[in-house]
């Protein structure tokens, strides 16, 4: 019987097989893709997850690579959402067997004074798996990328007047926003009268407290409401491990991006309520929750800057006990 699982969130920055275009001009030679496997694959055993959601991989051959670097994970399941080189997808690497996939592309409309917002796919396509940890126990894994927070221009437009970069990372929020909520419903849906337990991890590009995060993972009912109606929001609502981590320390030290001086937490895991210890119908708890950052630069004070066949991300793994 299975007592423990560790589950981990890892943004590749750009996987790509080498000598292969990305983004019109960008380029891994075989020495530096070689270098990127290597360090990547060492990455993976310093986590030591038994199951891994990615972001940024273009070819699932390079993963494959990746993973086979990795003496934890070598010859794990392997699973991307079609990724066709062109752009970055997500990814799922299980050491159990992966019994069920399903890729989200579409988001439901969305509407503001009764007007469309015409924006009705996510910029990464969302993978949900299921994943069999041991004979009759599934779990639900969802692996997502939002939308980044660098702006988008319009064309033509000077890149250094302040109104367009105004305007420019407002549309970034915007898509973000969208695509929280439609991650959201998908979530919901999956979730609704469900009792197995549910694992949403990934790159959310925004801070564990920003209004985007907050609508992936929902708000905890307001203490007034009857119980009845408490149970239907706890039934939808996701946990973030960062602040069970938060809960249980002296210090919170929760980063995982560096950009220009900003030390921000980009990358999250959240459990639904099968995975707290407050629920006490819970089949597991979040033991705690780790970081692999330490490679992160903040360049604003270092001459140094981050080799580009690293990630400029950090890693976070979860620690889950099951009872």
């Amino acid at each position: 019987m299975i007592k423990t699982l560790k589950v981990g969130t890892f943004n590749m920055f750009n996987l790509v097989s080498p000598n292969v275009k990305y983004y019109g001009r960008r380029v891994y030679s075989q020495s530096d893709f070689d270098k990127k496997v290597a360090w990547q694959g060492q990455q993976l055993d310093k986590m030591k997850a038994d199951i891994v959601g990615f972001q940024e991989v273009f070819h699932d051959k390079a993963l494959r690579q990746v993973v086979n670097a990795s003496e934890y994970l070598n010859d794990c399941h392997l699973v991307a959402a079609d990724p066709d080189g062109t752009f970055p997808a997500v990814a799922l690497a299980s050491k159990y067997p992966i019994v069920e996939t399903e890729v989200f592309t579409e988001m439901p409309a969305l509407d503001i004074d009764g007007r469309e917002i015409p924006i009705s796919n996510f910029s990464r396509p969302v993978l949900k798996a299921a994943v069999e940890i041991e004979k009759g126990k599934v779990i639900t894994v969802f692996v997502a990328h939002l939308k980044s927070k660098r702006p988008t221009f319009a064309s033509g437009v000077d890149r250094n007047d302040p109104v367009e970069m105004a305007r420019a990372s407002v549309r970034a929020l915007v898509r973000r926003s969208v695509e929280a909520c439609g991650l959201r419903e998908i979530l919901v849906r999956h979730s609704k009268l469900n009792n197995r337990p549910a694992i949403i991890m990934g790159d959310l590009n925004d801070a564990s407290l920003a209004v985007s995060t907050r609508v992936v993972s929902g708000e905890p009912p307001m203490r007034y409401l009857s119980f009845e109606d408490k149970k239907k929001i706890w039934d939808v609502l996701f946990y973030h491990t960062k602040d069970i981590q938060a809960r249980k320390s002296f210090h919170d030290y929760y980063y995982t991006h560096i950009y220009n001086g900003h030390h921000e937490a980009l990358d999250h895991i959240m459990v639904n309520q099968e995975l707290v210890d407050i629920n006490p119908n819970a089949i597991g708890k979040v033991r705690n929750v780790s970081l692999l950052n330490d490679h992160l630069i903040d360049e604003t004070l270092s001459g140094e800057k981050i080799p580009h066949w690293q990630s400029d991300h950090g890693q976070v793994v979860a620690h889950i006990e099951f009872k």
